[in-house]
């Protein structure tokens, strides 16, 4: 049985490996890919039974899949999404899900309204992994991209909590469904979770930065999604939401505390195990249909599995449809005057400002923190118009409704005896094969018939650019002249002063690849050039993170930035 599983362990990474190669060179969602080749795989003659067990799925898969997404996710973008992430995927997710419940249990008696509940609850929530590889292949702007990404990490919890609540009146007689109840189990999921994954995130980040070993922090890491999900479990909390927390805490919090190589490492780790994980549970997805189509044989017909099917299909795309169109409409006939709007009271507010004289270092930080406020302001209003959301992204988003993890293992905890259960798991399995199909298969025409405009690469560099010298100033500002620097109490060596004036400060600014080895100054300044350029790096860092907080400049333009600032970093690193 060992050497079975260890065949079938590596005959699925070769089936990964080879499903993600052929979806770049051919356009197919790998997802769509990985779903097919596990129901091909399925009825290969020999092949063993594979129960995934949910339970395994949804508190070993998905907390690791979470907190993959949420520490890369900018924490920016979503704050200025949030109004639109959270209409998705806390409302819509809730309206769906009743919506669903009322007409499945009207057309199909014999499913209780809770069990119906329980399904739009399984079926509500998107998976963005075949969306937004689609999106990055053709070139979806990325505010749409991260709508999308936002949506699939929050929709989660909301989804689960709806869950639990339609599973516990599946009990009660008559499947008795308390949406009173719904909101405060709701209200609690999102606090709790909240405060706990903010915990985990905090106090995680500050033992890593403690440690200075790539090993540790990487181990640590992989304990940071459990930390946060299952105490906030068994607290009866969203162990999702405070994995997002965590995880969204960990990315902000890890680009000041965290070493380079540390979070080279720990993007590289987390990207592999996100691979392997989402290519594995949509393999195991397709290998299980054959099974849940046997099972569900006995409780209904094909002609009425295929009712059910297209009535929950057609409920979500109307609903998704309906629920983007208020937002769109809004946004296409308010934009301007909004901007305008806030552009005004921008302006009065900095007139303000200008008038006061403060008196005392205190006063002086509270206006220092009002114009910084000021600046993040007209960057939110300038990010609007540089990448509104428009009727075509909306269209975009309206069609990404592609179903995946959480609808496969968690209609799956539905109890085993629950009435007409098997006939619930196969539409859900159907619901979300049918999304990767049907809007896998046509995402890609939809955006290049909608010919969105991507930034081109000059303009890119030139952001790049822009903000180098930004923080490369305010480093230099913030450092003071060379000459008045010392280390350890003693003044700098004045030839090695000359030699980073002339050729290692202003390559610093300009982050080019071609540094000059600290190694060129004279054997007793070695060291003193080192701390120095050190120094710089830290201060360009800080001023990194203070325009990352204001906002003028795209998510991209930030990443590229720090990634250069993390190369120099090693490259000045003493061995």
């Amino acid at each position: 049985m060992d050497h079975q599983f260890l065949l079938i362990a590596g005959a699925g990474l070769a089936i990964m490996i080879a499903a993600s190669v052929f979806a770049r060179r051919t356009g197919v969602a790998a997802p769509l890919l990985l779903v097919a080749l596990g129901i091909g795989a399925s009825y290969l003659p020999s092949t063993p039974t594979i129960h995934l067990e949910p339970e395994i799925v949804l508190a070993g898969v998905l907390p690791l899949l979470l907190y993959s997404s949420a520490v890369q996710l900018p924490v920016l973008d979503i704050r200025r999404n949030l109004s639109l992430i959270g209409w998705l995927s806390v409302v819509m997710v809730i309206v769906s899900a009743l919506a669903i419940g009322a007409v499945v249990h009207a057309v199909f008696p014999d499913i209780s309204f809770a069990l119906g509940v329980a399904l739009g609850a399984v079926v509500s929530p998107t998976d963005a992994v075949a969306a937004t590889a689609i999106g990055h292949r053709v070139g979806l702007p990325p505010r749409v991209m991260i709508v999308l990404e936002g949506e699939s990490l929050v929709n989660d919890a909301s989804a689960l909590v709806v869950l639990r609540t339609a599973i516990a009146a599946i009990g009660v007689a008559g499947g008795g469904f308390s949406l009173g109840h719904t909101a405060l189990d709701f209200g609690w999921a999102v606090l709790g979770g909240g405060l706990i994954g903010g915990a985990v995130g905090v106090l995680t980040v500050l033992l890593r930065q403690r440690l200075d070993d790539p090993v540790l922090n990487t181990t640590i890491s992989f304990a940071v999604p459990f930390l946060a999900y299952f105490p906030a479990e068994e607290l009866h909390a969203s162990g999702v939401l405070a994995v997002v927390v965590a995880g969204l805490l960990t990315g902000v919090l890890g680009s000041k505390r965290f070493s380079a190589r540390d979070r080279q490492t720990q993007a590289t780790t987390w990207t592999t195990v996100s691979f392997v994980l989402e290519s594995a549970v949509f393999l195991a997805m397709g290998y299980q249909l054959p099974e849940l189509v046997d099972a569900a044989r006995e409780e209904t017909t094909a002609g009425e599995m295929a009712a059910l099917v297209l009535i929950v299909v057609g409920l979500l795309v109307v609903l998704r449809f309906i629920g983007l169109a208020w937002p769109a409409l809004s946004g296409r006939f308010g934009r301007v005057e909004r901007n305008e709007q806030q552009r005004t009271r921008l302006t009065q507010f900095e007139e303000k400002l200008d008038a006061m004289n403060p008196e005392g270092e205190r006063e002086e930080s509270r206006l220092a923190w009002a114009r910084h406020r000021l600046a993040r302001g007209r960057a939110d209003v300038e990010f609007e118009e540089r990448e509104p959301l428009t009727s075509r992204g909306m269209l975009v988003l309206a069609w990404a409704g592609m179903r995946g993890v959480v609808t496969v293992a968690a209609v799956q905890t539905i109890p085993a005896d629950t009435k007409q259960v098997a006939t619930v798991v196969l539409a859900a399995f159907l619901v979300a094969l049918f999304t990767l199909v049907v809007f896998g298969l046509t995402l890609p025409w939809v955006i290049a018939r909608l010919k969105f405009e991507s930034e081109s690469p000059e303009d890119k560099r030139d952001a790049t650019q822009a903000l180098l010298r930004r923080i490369g100033a305010s480093a230099i500002d913030a450092m003071g002249p060379l000459e008045e620097q010392t280390v350890g109490g003693e003044p700098l060596d004045p030839e090695m002063v000359e030699t980073m004036k002339e050729r290692i400060i202003p390559r610093l600014v300009s982050a080019s690849r071609q540094l000059p080895a600290a190694a060129a100054a004279k054997p007793d300044s070695f060291e003193q050039m080192a701390v120095v350029q050190r120094r710089y790096l830290d201060a360009m860092r800080d001023a990194l993170g203070t325009e990352r907080s204001i906002g003028a400049y795209s998510s991209d333009t930030f990443r590229q930035v720090e990634a250069m600032i993390d190369s120099i970093e090693q490259r000045f690193k003493p061995a």
